[in-house]
């Protein structure tokens, strides 16, 4: 039987509990997991908290990850998988993904209790000078 692939996209730039039960979640939908690490670097206009290599190497320490890759065109990355999951907060815009990969299942997951970028701003709070 052939092994189902999961690519799991997201910054992960900090790594809590919404991300980590993703995570979990994909890990019930397939075999392998990948991950997608999206850098500020792919047209994001955000900052990321970590740089790339720091924030592949922490992914690589959960134990439902089996493979990480930096954001790079699909096509590029040639990536074999058989479902993509993601954040319910990109339903519908990554409609073009179905044009190039129409066998493709794409699967969103809730975002959970919090975001990371609400613990940026909770932190930015907590740490601003008197």
């Amino acid at each position: 039987m052939k092994e189902k692939v999961i690519l799991v996209a997201g910054p992960f730039d900090i790594l809590h509990e919404s991300p980590i039960d993703m995570l979990g979640n994909a890990r019930n939908l397939g075999d392998g997991r990948i991950v997608m690490l999206s850098t500020a670097k792919f047209g994001k206009n955000k900052k990321d908290c970590q740089d790339c290599n720091t924030g592949k190497g922490v992914l690589e320490a959960v134990q439902w990850v089996d493979l990480v890759v930096s954001e790079q065109s699909w096509k590029e990355q040639r990536l074999y998988v058989d479902r993509f999951a993601m954040g319910e907060d990109w339903y519908g815009k990554i409609a073009l993904l179905k044009e190039d990969f129409p066998e493709l299942k794409i699967m969103y997951f809730p975002r959970g209790k919090r975001s990371s970028s609400q613990i940026k701003k909770d932190l930015k709070y907590s740490f601003k000078e008197e």
